[in-house]
């Protein structure tokens, strides 16, 4: 298989000025602050700082592969897109591409805001390289899947931002480039232009093209590409499968976290336990920070036993809020008829196979009883983070805004 892109040793290094070794200074004290120095002839040059957007980055892609770019905010992404479009110069390092480059990375790039729809599709294939011919092909294409066509001859400075999206996109996807670039700019769509675009991409991909995507969404990775690469600081952390690579950044978004509850003083109970720490654990038995919609997912819960006895008749809760601290569901070995006796472990693992929980943060109560008297109980206890994944196995995202809670369903006509 071809090489489409190969990048080597790609660095790209930006110069920071702050003045008078100021982070940051508000443009009234620069502007007053300088004329009092002139006065004085005390003018000093701003200091400097290197800060490395990119710092020595290789990879290979073969044509064909759809590739998705995973990372924090300030991880390099954008940059690495960019520098592959031809729109910022790398200052050191070698790039290859073979082919001809589509790129979506902000609202309306490539448009000119005075011309209308129409003139900015014809616009846009002229840039890629294209025939008049070429593009009148693909014209009522374009059109029909942007929806449109009522403003087709309106400027384009007078579209909504989704109205551009679905434009720009539409023409980078349909006018046949050899590689497709998307950066997150996909999320001002909404949830069902999302998933058109995501199933435009598969079609681009299938007919041998080569697609690199810029994503938060976990889901949306996992369900359109086939390998990824996590970036950290400029820096390339893992190149793989990308099931494989989502689960190295869900460990890494931060430290492994270990939500400790050992000093807590607002509790209540007879201490005959007390709740000591809470672990999150993903599929493969990681410690991880954010959990993951549809996967296997363990809260282990880490105890202390009164003098070290062994426990009977333990009964152990967790109840879960939203980011409004709604309670949304309340999990307990009651419940599921698991009441521990003997017990002289130190932990306690709740396991959900596929987590139902939509992509949000969550705060969470804990609540013990042992022989029916509360043991420990706290409120506020903690919380943890979900990350976005194809719950019901169908490579459709489920709509945003929609509740918390995932329910397996299905439909039947009768």
């Amino acid at each position: 298989m071809a090489v489409a892109i190969r990048v080597e040793n790609l660095t790209k290094k930006y110069i920071l000025r702050h003045e008078g070794g100021q982070k940051y200074v508000a443009l009234r004290d620069v502007l007053t602050g300088s004329v009092k120095k002139a006065i004085k002839g005390e003018i000093t040059l701003p200091s400097k700082e290197e800060f490395y957007a990119l710092n020595n980055v290789s990879f290979e892609l073969q044509q064909g592969e759809r590739v998705g770019i995973i990372g924090r905010n300030g991880a390099g992404k954008s940059t690495l897109l960019k520098v592959l479009s031809r729109i910022t110069e790398p200052s050191s390092g070698r790039i290859s591409i073979k082919g001809r480059v589509a790129s979506l990375l902000e609202v309306g790039t490539g448009f000119h805001p005075e011309l209308t729809g129409r003139e900015n599709i014809f616009l846009n294939g002229s840039i890629l390289g294209m025939s008049k011919r070429e593009i009148q092909s693909k014209f009522d294409e374009i059109v029909a899947f942007a929806e449109v066509e009522r403003f087709l001859d309106t400027p384009v400075k007078r579209y909504s931002s989704g109205m551009y999206v679905r434009l720009a996109f539409a023409v980078a996807a349909h006018l046949e480039p050899e590689i497709l670039i998307v950066d997150e700019v996909l999320a001002v769509g909404d949830s069902e232009f999302q998933k058109k675009c995501l199933g435009k991409m598969q079609d681009v991909s299938s007919s041998g093209r080569t697609v690199l995507f810029v994503s938060h969404n976990m889901a949306a990775i996992q369900n359109l590409c086939d390998k990824a690469i996590f970036l950290k600081k400029g820096e390339v952390q893992t190149i793989g499968g990308a099931e494989e690579v989502i689960s190295t950044y869900l460990k890494s978004t931060a430290e492994v976290q270990t939500i400790d509850l050992a000093d807590r003083k607002d509790r209540s109970g007879n201490g005959l336990i007390r709740f000591q720490s809470v672990e999150l654990i993903d599929e493969n038995g990681n410690a991880v920070q954010s959990l993951h919609c549809g996967k296997k997912a363990i809260i282990r819960i880490n105890f202390d036993r009164k003098e070290n006895a062994a426990v009977n008749n333990l009964h152990v809760a967790i109840g879960i809020d939203n980011d409004m601290g709604q309670r949304i569901t309340q999990m307990n070995n009651e419940v599921t008829d698991q009441i521990f006796n003997n017990v002289r472990s130190n932990s306690i693992d709740l396991i959900v196979d596929d987590l139902p929980l939509k992509h949000g943060l969550y705060s969470f109560v804990l609540y013990s009883t042992v022989n029916n008297e509360i043991s420990d109980w706290i409120q506020n206890a903690g919380s943890f983070h979900v990350e976005s994944g194809d719950f019901y196995h169908t490579g459709k995202l489920p709509p945003e805004g929609q509740g918390n809670v995932l329910i397996k369903y299905s439909f039947q006509l009768k």
